[in-house]
């Protein structure tokens, strides 16, 4: 019984081999293709505009709110303790307005980095499954994320990719 376990699995390792020989393996390097694509430059540059809007119109906020306390704190004798603590407790809503609008902001640069950056990675898969296709590549590996231990440099598919992709 275990001599006909081992040749089972002798048998199923030269099966294995063989078919893995008429295979065709390729790598990319998608962090390369990223950096020299010209949309993913004009997206980042739209991505850090749109940031930078944000941030100063949180900091124009934060500013308008500091001096708002600094206000009070200068006209308190003018207030009664029920008045003062009406003010307070209007910018301390205010307060937590800025922080809702920081949150939302975050987010709202991850919506805009996803709507600009997503088709270009589509149009990066879609070169990439071409590639594969017309040049008989049973798999294309990025190298770029260290899952490839080890890739024969002409098996490299980067030039064919950039030449899809006309860069």
């Amino acid at each position: 019984m275990k001599n006909l376990i081992t040749l089972l699995l002798v048998v199923f390792s030269l099966s294995l081999s063989t078919d893995m020989s008429a295979q065709k393996f390729g790598y990319v390097n998608t962090q390369e293709l990223l950096q020299d694509l010209p949309s993913v430059k004009e997206a980042n540059v739209n991505i850090d505009t749109y940031r930078n809007q944000l941030l100063k119109k949180g900091q124009e906020m934060l500013q308008g709110l500091q001096g708002k306390y600094v206000n009070l704190e200068q006209t308190r004798d003018n207030y009664s303790p029920v008045q003062l603590e009406a003010e307070v407790a209007k910018l301390k809503a205010e307060e937590q307005k800025i922080m809702e609008f920081e949150q939302n902001s975050q987010q709202q640069i991850i919506d805009k980095s996803e709507t600009l950056l997503k088709p270009i990675r589509d149009k990066i898969q879609k070169a990439i499954d071409d590639v594969a296709t017309e040049n008989g590549y049973t798999y294309i590996f990025d190298f770029s994320t260290g899952f490839v231990l080890y890739a024969d440099q002409s098996s490299d598919v980067s030039a064919l990719v950039k030449a899809k992709l006309g860069i």
